[in-house]
């Protein structure tokens, strides 16, 4: 026969109940047990009981009253953490495994500008769900996107909507800012340098468009499709450029009309869609993608001049006004 010790260390061993931990995730992210009852299908008291057995199973405190409201605990708050992760994997798991799961291979294009703040987020979130499928990814301008959507070449891109009727689904808008150096008053120079895209790019277009407007004399110093180029001639100094809120980075300063610079007009993300002989994974694929653009916005923090670039692109907050200044560089 087992001592109490054996059992006791037996009772610690044995899984959690992924049930119980779906009804914990629903109540944190409701906000309330009575909401959670109606998203799991069950009633209050049957809710109440499953998070009952689970703090008995865990020996901590999960909720604690505020009022007429009940929130996590510390120890519930660093339960949730978990319980996401493990909640993930056991999806996962199951669609490793499950016959009747999408997959195929699907080519999938997209500027670098949202690249490297939305692909992340997109891939993850569509290879947890869908193992089985392949992304295949090409870069480049939106032009060259829209020619290859056009002749076959993908199935999917991410693209700045033109406005042009049925070029795309807009999925995000964003807006279209006047970029410098932090360090550098290369705006202030009599002959405005700027650094812009090549002469298919309507953010180049909207730039020159305002600065002819406003009767700026300008030069174009750089040309390029790449991203990459275009900010690099921005953090150092030697010219002046327009991006979207996506495509900031630490040691650019956001430029306004106190700086002589006027309001240009928002940038709108959309969706195209090929003619794909996978019309169900590319569907799945463009809820994806809208689903993760309506969650990502750029954080940043005015009242101490700070700019949270370790969250960027994947937490809600505040937009970035004029004159503000992205440290970091």
């Amino acid at each position: 026969m087992c001592d109490i010790n054996e059992l006791y260390g037996f009772a610690m061993a044995a899984p959690l109940d992924l049930d119980q931990l779906h009804t914990f995730i629903t109540i944190a992210d409701t906000g309330s047990f009575t909401k959670a009852a109606e998203e799991v299908h069950r009633t209050q008291s049957a809710v109440s009981m499953q998070m009952r057995r689970l703090e008995e199973r865990l020996g901590k405190a999960l909720f604690e009253k505020d009022g007429r409201t009940n929130r996590l605990t510390e120890e519930g708050e660093r339960l949730l953490t978990y319980a996401r992760r493990l909640l993930r994997l056991n999806q996962e798991t199951l669609a490793a495994f499950d016959d009747t799961s999408l997959e195929g291979h699907i080519r999938i294009g997209t500027p670098d500008d949202y690249a490297d703040r939305f692909l992340p987020e997109i891939m993850a979130r569509f290879s947890r769900s869908n193992p089985r499928v392949e992304l295949s990814i090409t870069c480049e301008p939106t032009y060259n996107l829209i020619e290859q959507i056009k002749r076959g070449m993908l199935d999917i891109a991410i693209v700045t909507h033109s406005g042009s009727k049925g070029t795309s689904e807009i999925v995000r808008r964003e807006p279209l800012l006047w970029v410098s150096s932090a360090n550098h008053p290369v705006h202030t120079e009599e002959v405005l340098p700027i650094a812009v895209g090549r002469t298919t790019c309507m953010w180049r277009r909207a730039a020159c468009d305002m600065l002819d407007q406003m009767d700026r004399d300008y030069r174009i110093l750089f040309t390029s499709w790449s991203a990459t180029v275009i900010i690099a001639a921005v953090l150092s100094g030697q010219a002046v450029s327009v991006l979207p809120e996506c495509a900031l980075r630490p040691g650019m300063r956001i430029l306004g009309e106190a700086d002589g610079f006027g309001a240009l007009p928002d940038v709108h993300i959309g969706i195209m869609r090929g003619h794909s002989s996978q019309p169900e994974v590319v569907d799945a694929l463009a809820r994806h993608i809208g689903e993760s653009l309506d969650n990502i916005t750029v954080p940043a923090s005015q009242e101490r001049g700070e700019f949270d670039f370790a969250g960027l692109g994947y937490a809600r907050g505040t937009r970035i006004k004029p004159g503000h200044v992205l440290a970091g560089w």
